[in-house]
């Protein structure tokens, strides 16, 4: 299986669970940059938060 990554707009490359900034509100979650705050697409995001480093 191949690593998903990410470019945020500010620039970051987001890879892992680490680099994400969990956002709960009502009923769901959504998940943002850890550099910047921006929203990360759904999809994308839950790929990257059941990546680890190893």
């Amino acid at each position: 299986m191949s690593q998903t990554t990410y470019q945020c707009q500010c620039g970051a490359t987001l890879r892992f669970r680490q680099d994400l900034t969990l956002e709960r509100g009502g009923t769901s979650r959504s998940w943002a940059c850890g550099d910047c705050g921006l929203p990360v697409p759904g999809v994308v995001a839950e790929k990257l938060s059941h990546q680890h480093p190893s």
